[in-house]
């Protein structure tokens, strides 16, 4: 089965969205940096904790996550300041 959109492995992060993980007070510089970073094809990757595991028994209706996808929490600082660099379109 063929999904209507697949993740590019071979793209590169192109540009972080928002401020650092060291400007927004989200890391020790030692176990993690949660960020979001737009790839140079456009599409988004978002470092974050996986709490899949946690999340999949009590997904609302209508929402699935794949064997090959995580569902990830980050800060919400980390996206708020992102929120800039989006594009409306």
């Amino acid at each position: 089965m063929t999904r209507p959109w697949e993740a590019d492995p071979s793209a590169v992060m192109a540009r972080r969205l928002g401020k650092s993980p060291v400007e927004l007070g989200n890391t020790d510089k030692v176990s993690g940096c949660p960020d979001v970073w737009e790839l140079d094809n456009g599409d988004i990757a978002v470092i974050g904790r996986d709490l899949t595991s946690s999340y999949e028994p009590r997904l609302p209706d209508g929402v699935k996550i794949a064997g090959d996808e995580r569902l990830v929490v980050l800060p919400r600082n980390v996206l708020v300041a992102a929120k800039p660099d989006i594009p409306d379109a």
